[in-house]
């Protein structure tokens, strides 16, 4: 039998406490997650969607630290299986300590992963991380 997912939704419950009966099953859910009485699997989409609604200024507008502390948690978490986990958790912390997406953090984190240095990109933002060589297609 394969480990049930979870969805962003129960994520967002859980950390905004915005309806706090919601919130509280998602705890229970993830108290059972953390005592290892459950297991949890979720794409690494599921991480991305939340920094998105966490940090977004129309919905919760958390800062960008707090958004990457908050999920790193959870991701660090034996029994949630987070595809990548590895590549999530180091792009979290790129998130929380520049001005990357994070959209464009996982890829520097899933490119440290595979020891990769260069990218084709149009995206200057790249030009600051010391360990991307960024390269343009065509050039």
């Amino acid at each position: 039998m394969s480990d049930p997912f979870v969805d962003t939704d129960v994520l967002i419950r859980l950390l905004t406490g915005d309806d706090l009966k919601k919130q509280a099953e998602a705890a229970a859910l993830f108290e059972a997650v953390e005592a290892g009485r459950l297991t949890l699997a979720a794409p690494d989409t599921v991480i991305a969607d939340a920094v998105y609604v966490l940090s977004s200024r129309r919905l919760y507008d958390k800062p960008r630290s707090d958004v990457a502390a908050m999920l790193s948690r959870l991701v660090s978490l034996p029994g949630f299986k987070v595809e990548n986990r590895a590549s999530v958790v180091r792009a979290l912390d790129l998130y929380g300590a520049t001005s990357l997406d994070f959209g464009d953090a996982l890829i520097v984190a899933s490119m440290e992963q595979r020891g990769s240095t260069i990218l084709y990109s149009y995206d200057a933002d790249f030009d600051r991380i010391p360990t991307v060589n960024r390269r343009l297609p065509g050039r």
